[in-house]
């Protein structure tokens, strides 16, 4: 077979059968890496049985409006500061408080944090990589209340 010049290979059925596989495969192959990712890193539960969650839920949110508890995160020199008011701005200090802090869509990142009151709010020690936080708060006020929240966080 002799070539003309300017010319290439002529495209025959075998070549576009080629070529339109290979993209099939190439687009399956990425959405297949894509939703196994995913599910590996989001177990999607917020809570273990919902509808049981749902039947204190109205409860639980008129005590935890009651405590009129303001609450707020920052980024403070080597750790993360949680800073908790009540209705009148006083600074609380909760009689137990739990928070894990993780990244929105990946669960394996997430760790718990010892927040200590210092005066100024609650500190714990953490080192954060850049992008998106999000804190899951559950403190217990001092009359027993219990108390949740999820706070963002962004690190630039």
């Amino acid at each position: 077979m002799k070539l003309e010049p300017g010319k290439g290979r002529p495209l025959t059925g075998r070549k576009v059968l080629a070529i339109t596989l290979s993209f099939f495969a190439v687009i399956i192959g990425v959405n297949i890496f894509l939703a196994v990712s995913a599910v590996r890193t989001f177990p999607g539960l917020e809570v273990a049985n919902s509808y049981v969650a749902s039947q204190e839920f109205n409860t639980r949110a008129r005590a935890q409006r009651a405590l009129g508890w303001d609450v707020s995160v920052a980024l403070a020199p080597g750790g993360v500061r949680l800073i908790i008011r009540d209705a009148r701005g006083a600074l609380v200090a909760p009689a137990s408080i739990s928070v894990r802090i993780g990244h929105p869509t990946n669960a394996a990142s997430d760790q718990q944090l010892a927040f200590a009151f210092d005066g100024d709010g609650l500190f714990a020690p953490v080192l954060l990589t850049r992008g998106p936080w999000r804190l899951f708060v559950n403190a217990t006020a001092a009359d027993g209340t219990e108390y949740s929240s999820r706070l963002a966080l962004v690190v630039r």
